[in-house]
């Protein structure tokens, strides 16, 4: 058995992230149907849209893989900005403050793949 979804089916849901400005569209990626310890999503930020910057510590040890699929914009790591674009990838590990902002025209698009890491 395979597992499929269209982006045209996927359910998809808007919020502020971590007192970002404005709303990141979001849709999960075989969330319930995975067994493996990640989430996948893909990210929409319209211009001028951010996650604001927060610190995934002890209590929550999240390693972040970023993959920019269309557009430009700005991440900001520990105060250092890192402009990114697509075909882009960073990877955040705990501890690191960090934050994203669609600095570009148009839409900032991207998969965002994190889950609980080992890195010490």
């Amino acid at each position: 058995m395979y597992f499929k979804q269209t982006e045209a089916g996927d359910e998809k849901k808007a919020q502020r992230i971590h007192e970002g400005d404005g709303l990141i569209e979001r849709r999960n990626l075989f969330g319930s149907s995975s067994n493996l310890p990640i989430q996948i999503e893909i990210w929409e930020l319209e211009e001028g849209v951010s996650e604001g910057d927060h610190i995934h510590g002890d209590a929550c040890p999240l390693e972040e893989i970023y993959y920019f699929l269309e557009g430009s914009g700005e991440m900001t790591i520990e105060g250092e900005r890192v402009l990114v674009e697509k075909n882009d990838a960073l990877m955040d590990p705990p501890g690191l403050d960090h934050g994203i902002r669609n600095t570009g025209t148009g839409l900032l698009k991207m998969m965002i793949v994190w889950g609980i890491s080992s890195y010490k």
